[in-house]
């Protein structure tokens, strides 16, 4: 089997950020992938969620 595409990487990281991992993508991403590129996803995905839900708390309060 190959490594995982940065494409499957970010929907992998999406998928596990969401709590909705399946068992083989899970297998996956454990056997093939690189916890660096995985580390990296992981922060991007932080750091984009932080940034929607400082945005969103800003429009509300106006």
């Amino acid at each position: 089997m190959s490594k995982p595409t940065i494409i499957q990487v970010f929907k992998s990281v999406f998928a596990a950020f969401m709590g909705v991992q399946s068992e083989a993508n899970r297998k996956r991403d454990f056997e093939q992938g690189s916890l660096k590129t995985y580390l990296i996803a992981g922060v991007v995905f932080t750091v984009i969620f932080i940034g929607a839900i400082v945005a969103l708390v800003s429009i509300v309060l106006g």
